[in-house]
């Protein structure tokens, strides 16, 4: 377990961005990418599609303090198990089959003793392709409902680090740890991405001395003998990787979530210690919790769990992982409890259709944890942050968010820091920025109500369609340039003072990777004077070379681009024009060249009389008193305006597309 530690930490550190928080957020990265290095050509099982869980019900029996330790040292615990499941037949078959682990050690193996329906005895073969094959006795028919009980024992393997048997100050524990493709290591599943469970119950038996812990509302804990058998129940849809099972000597502290109204009212929020770590330190760090999740709330809408419980499970990794409403954490920085509770909304009740589109659960939960610093610490600590995830992705001049078929197959790529994570939680910021904060928040909630996906799975066309909903406008040019393709912009801004109170911006940009030809974004720029003064404005950048006259109430003497960090840009050059102002150059248009409208631009001080609209020929085309022309009905190619204001007649030529 260590050892995988240390090669995938020596993979992230080299795009680490600022040593402090990013030491925690790269352990964060590696829990949640840890699924192993020996799972790297997983995909989903053909062979497991003809059927639909519904239900599971758990029943494992685990000494932590029994184990083994294999020839690479690792101590192995033993499980007995019972694993029942309930599934709709999808397709007519008389076989179904199971992700489960196969090792043909002789000691460190999975024994089954018998697989049951009801009270007949099934075949079945466990083969080295990691499958459990079973045979009915006549052909199941499409839409039937069906029920196999499997009894095995054995020792989970430890490569992937998915079954764990570690100690702690000296007492042992065991944990669990699925994503992405760990749960067949410890339970015959269905591992992919397609099929949610709807409910289970899972009953743990260990010794009474340990208190065990998996997802949903504890129903029961009966002691008997020397040895105590816990009952939860969790009642909401989850995919087989969040599925989780830890037991030690934990210790339990008692939190409550909600604002006790009718619209968020309390739920529990339950942390189990270890004892060592159950002191005031760590109850001072857990105070923030209620805040984040009431904070949350706030922003997207009521914690997607509340019937049932949130809280943190101490477990043996340097970071966290998201387990529906429980995540297992190594540790309790705010940001490490920021980041996994927000999984809860994305990544759990909806979870990623594929691992190409992670970036929906990865980059929007890490933007959560941003507006964490953004509303608990203020302004420019976002921007701080902000600034740190730039530096991060810049890093290297290629990279996409959304994976390739190749790329979904590679845990370290799955899990990239730099771009699932950070430029997936920038590429959300960037659409905040675009819709704005209203539309921005409006289409999130939209899209966590969607009775399509709740509960169940989104691609990223699914998100896109409920931006788009709210904004009235295509975002596909947005999504290609900074989800699809790869790299990110340079801006050369000129600011020039430009007559009485204007000033003459100029933005050209160049690009990092050849894929994208230019990143159509609006830009804010910061314009100063020479008594500290500041003025932000806002242009929307679509072509090269694009001049803006804006409005500046003082003298401009200085020019900072993106003060707030709203794009992911580097290598930016700020420049302030030393151009006398001309008369001639007063009046500009944009953008150029136009496609349905041409906006005129002049000093404050101009006033606009007539716009006479001329083709090639001379021809006169048409008349308008308005600064924005409606261009959508000239022919394609060169035109002129004849310019008529208070400051005299100007000539400007544009080009129609």
């Amino acid at each position: 377990m260590k050892k995988i530690t240390q090669i995938f930490f020596v993979l992230l550190t080299s795009f680490c961005f600022s040593q402090s928080d990013d030491d925690e957020f790269n352990r964060m990265v590696v829990s949640e990418m840890k699924s192993a290095s020996k799972t790297m050509n997983v995909q989903v099982n053909p062979n497991t599609q003809n059927y639909d869980v519904t239900y599971h019900e758990f029943r494992f029996t685990i000494d932590p303090n029994v184990f083994l330790t294999d020839d690479s040292g690792e101590e192995r615990s033993s499980v007995v198990a019972q694993v029942k499941t309930d599934f709709t037949v999808t397709q007519a078959t008389n076989t179904i089959t199971f992700d489960f682990k196969y090792s043909a050690d002789p000691v460190f193996k999975y024994t089954i003793s018998s697989v049951v329906s009801g009270v007949t005895s099934l075949p079945f073969v466990h083969q080295n392709t990691d499958e459990l094959i079973i045979t009915f006795p006549t052909t199941l028919t499409v839409g039937s409902s069906q029920t196999v009980t499997i009894n095995y024992s054995g020792y989970p393997n430890n490569d992937a680090g998915a079954f764990t048997r570690d100690t702690h100050n000296g007492t042992p524990v065991i944990f669990t740890l699925s994503e992405p493709f760990g749960a067949k290591d410890w339970w015959p599943c269905k591992q992919d991405l397609n099929d949610k469970i709807n409910s289970f119950d899972m009953y743990i038996t260990a010794p009474s001395t340990f208190n065990s812990v998996s997802n949903g509302l504890e129903q029961s804990r009966i002691i008997a003998g020397a040895n105590a058998t816990t009952h939860f129940k969790h009642l909401y849809p989850i995919p087989a990787y969040l599925i989780v099972l830890n037991i030690t000597n934990y210790q339990i502290y008692n939190q409550q979530g909600g604002l006790g109204t009718l619209a968020s009212p309390y739920f529990p929020i339950i942390n189990y210690l270890y004892p060592e770590t159950n002191t005031v330190t760590t109850q001072t760090q857990l105070a923030v919790t209620p805040i984040i999740i009431n904070l949350y709330e706030s922003i997207l809408e009521p914690y997607p769990f509340r019937n049932e419980k949130y809280g943190h499970a101490q477990f043996g990794w340097n970071g966290g992982m998201e387990h529906s409403t429980v995540s297992s954490m190594g540790n309790f920085g705010r940001d490490l409890i920021a980041h996994e509770m927000a999984h809860q909304w994305f990544g759990d009740k909806i979870t990623c259709g594929s691992w190409k589109d992670i970036w929906l659960n990865e980059g929007i939960t890490e933007y959560m944890s941003g507006l964490v610093r953004e509303n608990l610490d203020g302004a420019p600590a976002f921007v701080s942050w902000k600034n740190n995830k730039i530096n991060s992705i810049t890093a290297l001049p290629g990279g996409a968010t959304f994976l390739t078929d190749a790329e979904a197959l590679i845990p370290n790529r799955i899990f990239s820091s730099r771009l699932s994570y950070n430029k997936g939680s920038m590429i959300t910021h960037m659409l905040r920025w675009k819709l704005g904060d209203v539309m921005f928040f409006q289409a999130l909630k939209n899209y966590l109500a969607d009775p399509a996906l709740a509960y169940g799975y989104a691609v990223t066309a699914n998100f896109k369609s409920h931006l788009e909903a709210v904004y009235g406008s295509s975002l596909t040019e947005f999504m290609n340039d900074w989800l699809y393709n790869q790299g990110y912009p340079s801006y050369e801004i000129v600011a020039q003072n430009w007559g009485a109170g204007q000033a003459k911006i100029t933005v050209n940009q160049t690009q990092s990777d050849a894929s994208v030809s230019f990143f159509e974004m609006p830009l804010q720029i910061r314009l100063s004077g020479s008594s500290g003064q500041t003025h932000d404005v806002v242009v929307n950048n679509t072509t090269n070379g694009e001049e803006f006259i804006v409005s500046v109430p003082f003298v401009v003497t200085g020019v900072t681009f993106d003060p707030n960090k709203h794009i992911i840009s580097n290598e930016n050059i700020e420049t302030l024009g030393n151009e006398n102002f001309d008369s001639n150059n007063a009046v500009s248009l944009y953008p150029v060249p136009a496609e349905n409208e041409l906006t005129i631009q002049f000093p404050t001080n101009f006033k606009l009389y007539k716009v006479e609209i001329y083709n090639n020929l001379g021809q006169l085309l048409g008349t308008d008193y308005k600064k924005t022309i409606n261009t959508s009905q000239l022919s394609s190619g060169v035109h002129f305006l004849k310019i008529e204001t208070s400051e005299g007649v100007f000539h400007k030529n544009f080009i129609k597309k």
